[in-house]
């Protein structure tokens, strides 16, 4: 069962989280009932936090989550612009703001001391979260994302691709075509990514447009692309697991180093797989963040 449930953000914005188990028995939680559960603060499976990367939205974790809820009590936040949150005009998109929303869905419902699963952006603010507040993380997923700068042609090349895109799509199927084979930035098809989009694109009056705001999207990525994130990393006291796909943005040996500054730093690759490695290799996500996670949370008192 999914249920949504309502977080007020950091600045009173209104966000989404999407929790993948069954409501409490004999509570009074409605499907916007932040409230509540049964238990006693702390008691109850272990919390997981899911923080989709740049574009992304809660839904993305469905699969993941699902296999999550056989031990652990997983909620997928929509974060800031995203998904069924709400989109400012005037923002605020950094990190700061990004990072208070994942802290306050993390204290409104009560899922400390919790790991975070986060990929590309998501994962950037998952460390940044564990480096500010180690008395809420317990465990850290990093999937598939950078801690070097990545620079002004990169967010160049962002604004241009953007400009690519033929929106508005006739159909969901166009949609899956030209994100999963069509798109220019592609080396090779890849229909993972296809699906993927397909989840944040909804029917206008002419056709499939995206549910987030590309403009958006550019301002919350330019707060974080000039700068590097070594720093941060390194004040992660919790076990970290950096995971990168074969064929994603993370190379090898940049996944490695963030390991060696990582004080409890682990490594995992997953064939096959490229920047959505969920996506792409789901059984092979899995078999590395699956052990990872019982071996962290196992020493929960």
């Amino acid at each position: 069962m999914v249920r949504r449930i309502e977080v007020a953000g950091s600045d009173g914005i209104r966000l989404a989280a999407w929790e993948f188990t069954d409501p409490p028995k004999g509570g009074p939680g409605g499907p916007q009932d932040v409230g509540a559960r049964s238990e006693a603060p702390g008691a109850g499976p272990p919390g997981v936090l899911l923080l989709h990367g740049l574009m992304g939205r809660g839904a993305h974790w469905a699969e993941t989550a699902r296999w999550l809820s056989a031990l652990y009590r997983p909620v997928a936040l929509d974060q800031r612009g995203h998904g069924q949150s709400e989109k400012p005009p005037a923002g605020p998109f950094g990190r700061d703001a990004f990072v208070a929303d994942a802290e306050a869905a993390i204290e409104q419902l009560d899922l400390a001391p919790v790991a975070l699963v986060g990929h590309s952006m998501g994962a950037l603010t998952a460390w940044q979260l564990a480096a500010k507040r180690p008395d809420l993380v317990q465990a850290l997923v990093v999937a598939d994302m950078r801690a070097s700068a990545r620079g002004e042609q990169s967010q160049r090349e962002w604004e241009e691709w953007f400009r690519s895109w033929p929106v508005p799509f006739a159909t969901l199927a166009d949609v899956r075509r030209w994100f999963g084979e069509d798109d220019p930035s592609l080396e090779r098809s890849r229909p993972a990514r296809g699906e993927y989009f397909a989840e944040v694109m909804r029917e206008t009056e002419d056709g499939w447009r995206p549910v987030f705001s590309a403009e958006q999207m550019l301002r919350a990525r330019e707060t974080w692309v000039y700068d590097a994130h070594w720093d941060e990393l390194a004040q992660v006291q919790c076990p970290t697991l950096v995971v990168r796909g074969l064929d994603g943005e993370l190379g090898r040996a940049e996944a490695q180093e963030m390991v060696r500054v990582l004080p409890r730093g682990i490594y995992a690759e997953v064939p096959e797989a490229g920047h959505l490695i969920d996506y792409d290799q789901p059984e092979g996500w899995r078999r590395v963040v699956e052990p990872f996670l019982q071996a962290a949370l196992s020493a929960r008192g």
